[in-house]
Order: C-alpha cells, then sequence, then structure tokens
C-alpha cells in the first residue's frame, strides 16, 4: 500500500512521529494509502525550510519566478489524465469533472500568477517640489496556506500560486480526507525547478498539522478555506498574534427565479449549481426561490432533470454524481434529509443512501435529493449541508425573494435569473452576498475578487486582492 510522504525543504519525508492516517476511496469504502499523521514537529521542520529558502526567494527577480512557475503549469497540463485519475480516486467526483474542471483550473491558477508576478507595480505621490512618496510592496515572508477537501488540487493551487508569485514561501496543509494530489503536485515542482524550501507539504489532521501552522509565530499570514466553525477556531488562535487572515468559509446560497427568466437555461443551469461534485461545492445554490406563478412548472422540469442523473462509478464516463467523501459526511447529508422531514418537508425525489453495484458497493452515494413544503426559517434551510440536497421555495414579490435570499447568516455567493437589465442591476445590489451571478454560475474570472460577507468569511482571494494579501505595504516618503 503507498505511503504518501511529507514534502519538505525539497524532499519527501516521513512524519517525526511515524503514524500514519488510513486514506479511502469514498467510492470502494476501501483503504488505498496511508498518509503521514505529521504534528508540530513536522511543522516546525517546514517553517524552518522555509524561512531558509526566503531571502532567496523573494529576491529573485519577478521574470524568474514566472518562468518556474509557468513550467509548472505546463507540467499540470501534462500530467492532467493521471492528476485527474488520483483526484476523483480520493475525492469521489466524476473522472470526467476532474478532467473538466479541477485539474484544468489548477494549471489555469498557476499560469495566472506567474504572468501577475511580472505586472506587479506600486504608486508614487509627488507633494509638488517638496517631496515625493512611493509605495513598496514586499512579502510577508512564510504563509500559512490549508486547503479543502472539496476541490483538492484547484483550491490548493489557488492558494500557493499568488504566495509563490509574489516572493513569499509556504507551508500548507491538504485535507486529511484528499491529500493525493498535493503529493503528486510537490513532485512535478521539483521537476519544474522550485528552490527547495519554497513549497512545503505537510500532511495531516487539522487540529494537528493545520493548528501547528496556524500557531507558529514564524508564520505571518494565514488563508484557510473550510468550514465557518473551522475558520472561527483559526481566528481566536491567530486575531492575538495579529496575522494576517484570508477566511473563506461556508454558504448557503440562494439561487432566485424570476418568470422572466431564460426557462430551459435556468433549469439545466439549476441542476448543475446543484449537483456539480455532489453538492460538495461552497458556492452550489442549495436554496433555490422561485416565484410563484412559474413554480409548478419550474419544479415539475426541475425534478424530471433530477431523476435523470446517473450517480455512479465515478470512473464510469456515464456517471454524473459520484460519491461523497467519507462515510460521516455521508451520514451527515443524510441525517439533514432526515431532519427536513421532521421540519414538513416533502422530499420529490431521492433522499436516501444508494448501493452502487461492483466494485462500489461500499462505497458513499446518496440519491440527488428535491425538498419542498419548508420555510426559510427551518434548520434545513439555514445550515450548510454540503451535499446533494436542495429545496425549493415559492415567493411572490421581488423583495420576497431579497428578504429570503438574504435571511441566513451566510453571504458567500447568490444565482440570479431574469431577462430585465434593471431588476438584475436591482436585485444584485441588494443581495447580501461576495459573489452575484446573474443569469450563469460559476463562471470564474481570476482577475475578479472572490470572498463572502457575514459568516462565510474574511477577506478576498483572486487576482490582485490575493496579490496584496500575501505582501505589506510600506510608504517611503523622500524629501527633496
Amino acid at each position: 500500500m503507498e505511503r504518501i510522504a511529507n514534502f519538505i525543504d525539497g524532499k519527501w519525508t516521513v512524519p517525526h512521529a511515524g503514524a500514519y492516517i488510513n486514506n479511502v476511496n469514498p467510492a470502494t469504502g476501501d483503504v488505498y494509502s496511508l498518509i503521514p499523521d505529521s504534528d508540530a514537529t513536522d511543522v516546525q521542520s517546514a517553517v524552518d525550510a522555509a524561512t531558509k529558502a526566503f531571502p532567496g526567494w523573494s529576491e529573485l527577480l519577478p521574470e524568474k519566478r514566472h518562468t518556474v512557475l509557468a513550467r509548472l503549469a505546463d507540467l499540470i497540463d501534462r500530467d492532467a489524465d493521471a492528476l485527474a485519475r488520483a483526484e476523483c480516486i480520493d475525492q469521489g467526483k466524476p473522472l470526467k469533472l476532474a478532467k473538466s474542471m479541477d485539474i484544468y483550473r489548477a494549471a489555469a491558477n498557476i499560469r495566472f500568477y506567474a504572468t501577475a508576478a511580472m505586472h506587479v507595480a506600486s504608486e508614487a505621490h509627488a507633494s509638488g517640489n517638496e517631496a515625493v512618496n512611493y509605495t513598496q510592496r514586499t512579502p510577508v515572508g512564510v504563509a500559512g496556506c490549508i486547503s479543502p477537501w472539496n476541490l483538492p488540487l484547484y483550491l490548493f493551487t489557488w492558494k500557493i500560486a499568488p504566495a509563490i508569485a509574489v516572493g513569499c514561501t509556504v507551508v500548507a496543509k491538504p485535507s486529511e480526507l484528499t491529500p493525493m494530489t498535493a503529493y503528486l503536485f510537490s513532485r512535478l515542482c521539483v521537476e519544474a525547478g522550485l528552490p527547495d524550501g519554497v513549497l512545503n507539504v505537510v500532511q495531516g489532521y487539522g487540529h494537528k498539522a493545520g493548528q501547528a501552522i496556524v500557531d507558529h509565530p514564524d508564520v505571518a499570514a494565514i488563508s484557510f478555506t473550510g468550514g465557518t466553525v473551522t475558520g472561527k477556531k483559526i481566528a481566536s488562535s491567530a486575531g492575538p498574534m495579529l496575522k494576517k487572515l484570508s477566511l473563506e468559509l461556508g454558504g448557503k446560497n440562494p439561487n432566485i427565479i424570476f418568470a422572466d427568466a431564460d426557462f430551459e437555461q435556468a433549469v439545466s443551469t439549476s441542476i448543475s449549481s446543484s449537483f456539480t461534485n455532489q453538492g460538495e461545492i461552497c458556492l452550489c445554490g442549495s436554496r433555490i426561490l422561485i416565484e410563484k406563478k412559474l413554480f409548478d412548472r419550474f419544479v415539475e422540469a426541475f425534478v424530471k432533470r433530477t431523476r435523470a442523473l446517473v450517480v455512479g462509478d465515478p470512473l464510469d464516463e456515464k456517471t454524473s454524481m459520484g460519491a461523497l467523501v467519507s462515510e460521516p459526511h455521508m451520514n451527515k447529508v443524510l441525517s439533514y434529509i432526515e431532519l427536513a422531514q421532521k421540519e414538513g418537508g416533502s422530499i420529490l425525489t431521492g433522499g436516501k443512501r444508494i448501493t452502487v453495484p461492483g466494485r462500489c458497493a461500499k462505497g458513499f452515494f446518496v440519491e440527488p435529493t428535491v425538498i419542498t413544503g419548508l420555510t426559510q426559517e427551518c434548520r434545513t434551510n439555514n445550515e450548510e449541508i454540503f451535499g446533494p440536497v436542495v429545496t425549493l421555495m415559492p415567493f411572490d414579490t421581488e423583495e420576497d425573494a431579497i428578504r429570503m435570499a438574504n435571511a441566513t447568516m451566510y453571504g458567500l455567493s447568490a444565482t440570479l435569473w431574469t431577462t430585465h437589465l434593471t431588476r438584475a442591476h436591482r436585485v444584485a445590489d441588494k443581495l447580501k452576498s461576495g459573489v452575484v451571478w446573474v443569469n450563469c454560475w460559476l463562471y470564474r474570472d481570476l482577475r475578479t475578487p472572490f470572498g463572502g460577507t457575514k459568516q462565510s468569511g474574511v477577506g478576498r482571494e483572486g487576482g490582485w486582492e490575493a496579490m496584496r494579501f500575501f505582501t505589506e505595504a510600506k510608504n517611503i516618503c523622500i524629501r527633496l
């Protein structure tokens, strides 16, 4: 059985304590590899390596950092099929999704920030003939990057690419549930010529390895994507240390459909925004709000399309939805379906665990589930489920839709369907979300800021926002 290694100072190392964690294939329920159960000692080694590498990497010309990162993006493209298969096996997502989204976007992240590194500019302010001020942006030093299990390599690179591009060195921890592609990525880093210690990958549990990264006094900034509860714990640890924090947390996103929407586009895209990656995307529209006069027609079409989705072996090209990431997560999702029924909801389709025949008989599969009859105030409509479960609710007026959309503690994203241009602007302005998609979903331009409001997070990632996060601004004033 393969043993994944930590990647510290350009070398693959075993965990200091010699302990390992079972890595389970969620589609089969079988342990297929072992990952390091790292602790504070391993993190210390990684921080030492990153600290040692920082002066040389940060002082390197941006063009030379670009060359290494561009080569790394090319290597991801070269190995896209192998990386997609590893992601599929590790996370449970369909292989075709891993190919078309996860690995493609991982390469795009690296390539975007490789180019951005050469275009960083600063400001200058002349005070007449008396003085000139100019702003210098310098890398913060060692950055801690903690990434989630739902889009493993995609979000891993989303964090480390801007950090490395601006001259930081990184200690990164992927999720213990999906460690494989970060491990494979470290091998590509060596092949690309990334200097030793610039990227260090420490595998293991969040409460041990992750917490040690957050607590380390020499880690200047923390970028975390994951659940809101964990994000609050990180903030409580890093806050008193006055570290820079970027927290991209949970969501309970509304998908608002007005009667004048392009019906076919709204239905087909809503299927994607509900069930892509088994609903395990923080941007999925789990609350579908439909204008009352369109409600019955939409529900009928949506349920029909949902029933046509194929849940099965993630390696099968015909599969629409794969396995949930773990057995505990599957049980959590099933518990929310049970809760929805207790709260008065009616299950129109789905609602049960599926047994997939053959090699996947022990896998963690759940039917795509559509629920009606719930109020906005219930727990099902206020707590993040993070699975293939959506609720459908009617609304009467534009004001009702806005009120319902904003009636949660989250504010990550929202989707809005209307052909009325003025309404699109008006409603988007009133939605308390960090991202609003109008007549589309998950369309990402890497130049734009990304993040949430309320308990969906702190700070913004993407574009220059990420480059600024991993740097400190210094004003230099010269009297003439």
